[in-house]
């Protein structure tokens, strides 16, 4: 019982450290002004969007995007990579539609060269059109952008001058499954990476969400561009590092109304968008593996279990330290289940969403190990690098 205490009281000062330590990552305000300053002259944007089998979406996001009401010279390069569902033909055929302001090319990605991601690769070949666009804008071809939010993107840059703008789009939180997984997705995402810290120029740490990441083309091509990221899966965060130990500014927040179509009405779904990447962040690592799992069962479930046993013991001290670290977890995930307009009372899930978590992080190892390897829009390849 002694130990029981210790480890409990432990993870309650954990929680302590995390909520007020930890770049506030639990609070859910770092957005984009509401209306930034409007620059003297309007620069030059290419739109990228990598798309592999994004047929059946592309109807709901592509013409939102060619709509955009960007008043400096925009336009939209698709780069179909490899599809097998009529992608590039979905593309052309939603361009010159009423309401398009920009101009649409679409582009075959080509063979992936051995040693590059699927989507990097895709990226690269739309970054290579580039003529004198002064900035580039990665979208996934799931996410719907509002009218102004082009403008507003590129407003808050040149305004604070930066040279990275990101943002973690509003994914789909409809069915029960996306209910419980996705909020904490993003909760854990921010805990990993706070966004405070990110955006602080003085900061090692550093991420973007590859959902939405604009980019000065100048401040790419000193980072190396896309080819310094090539074998990365997990290109966002491995880009954002390449950009910020260049010397780039960055900055990365939540979205507003930008916000994804993709479904993920299966349990099975949303596991696979975990466990493709998630031995890939530990590095491959058994010994990481080992922390990571170690340090969720302490940090998430260790509180449950010392109240749990503090209480039916008559351990009081266990059952208080329990009660501290669990009441601080649960709060501090609050403001994430009101970001996605989630009711509160749904932040007593969050120990079983992390069991959840470890599971498919312990899912993914083993995927690793016995050759499934990683896997993006369909197509699986072993482990790069």
């Amino acid at each position: 019982m002694a130990i029981l205490t210790g480890a409990t009281a432990l993870a309650a000062l954990t929680w302590v450290y995390l909520v007020l330590f930890r770049g506030w990552f639990w609070r859910t305000d770092t957005r984009l002004p509401a209306d930034p300053p409007a620059p003297a002259t309007w620069p030059s944007v290419a739109v990228v969007v990598p798309a592999r089998n994004e047929a059946e979406v592309l109807p709901a996001t592509l013409p939102a995007l060619l709509a955009q009401d960007y008043p400096g010279r925009c336009r939209v390069v698709l780069v179909d990579d490899g599809s097998e569902d009529g992608t590039a033909s979905v593309a052309r055929s939603l361009a010159g539609q009423p309401g398009a302001n920009a101009p649409l090319s679409v582009f075959d990605a080509g063979a992936r060269p051995e040693g590059w991601a699927g989507k990097v690769w895709a990226l690269a070949q739309g970054a290579a059109v580039l003529t004198d666009e002064e900035f580039l804008l990665a979208i996934d071809a799931d996410i719907v952008h509002p009218e102004g939010s082009l403008r507003r993107l590129i407003a808050t840059a040149c305004a604070a001058d930066l040279d990275v703008v990101s943002l973690m789009v509003r994914l789909r939180v409809r069915t029960g499954w996306e209910r419980l997984v996705i909020p904490a997705f993003v909760y854990f995402f921010a805990q990993l990476y706070p966004f405070r810290w990110v955006n602080r120029s003085g900061s090692r740490t550093a991420a973007a969400a590859g959902g939405c990441i604009l980019v000065r083309a100048s401040a790419l091509r000193a980072a190396g561009g896309y080819p310094a990221i090539r074998g990365q899966v997990i290109d966002d965060v491995a880009l954002a590092r390449a950009l910020k130990s260049s010397g780039a500014r960055i900055w990365l927040g939540l979205a507003d109304d930008v916000a994804s179509v993709r479904a993920n009405d299966r349990l099975g779904d949303l596991w696979d968008m975990v466990a493709r990447t998630a031995f890939c962040q530990l590095r491959y690592s058994v010994l990481l593996l080992a922390g990571t799992v170690v340090g969720l069962a302490f940090t998430y479930l260790l509180p449950v279990a010392g109240l749990v046993v503090g209480l039916a013991t008559g351990s009081w001290l266990v059952a208080a330290a329990g009660a501290v670290a669990l009441a601080l977890m649960v709060t501090s995930y609050a403001p994430m289940l009101g970001y996605y307009g989630q009711p509160r009372a749904a932040v007593v899930a969050l120990p079983f969403t992390a069991t959840l978590y470890l599971a498919m992080t312990v899912d993914s190892a083993r995927r690793h190990w016995t050759g499934a390897g990683t896997s993006w829009r369909g197509r699986r390849y072993a482990r790069l690098r």
